[in-house]
């Protein structure tokens, strides 16, 4: 009976984040909302990564209009 209950629970327990398709946003004002928050994410992510493995990190991103979004884990680059 144990078996069963646990079998029952594994195959309940599979939600989760679904798959997303990997393609160029076409709608403009979605595409802006969505970099900016993937670029504060990235920025983020380096970060950590500087923090936790003493490691110098630098992210250099161009957005579609041609700015420059930068960070560096030091003053220096």
């Amino acid at each position: 009976m144990l078996g069963n209950d646990t079998e029952r629970n594994s195959q309940t327990r599979k939600m989760g984040r679904g798959k997303i398709e990997i393609k160029k946003i076409e709608n403009l004002s979605s595409r802006q909302v969505t970099f900016s928050k993937r670029r504060s994410g990235l920025f983020k992510k380096a970060a950590e990564l500087s923090v936790l493995c003493d490691a110098e990190i630098a992210v250099i991103i161009f957005s579609q209009t041609g700015k420059l979004y930068e960070q560096s884990s030091t003053r220096c680059v």
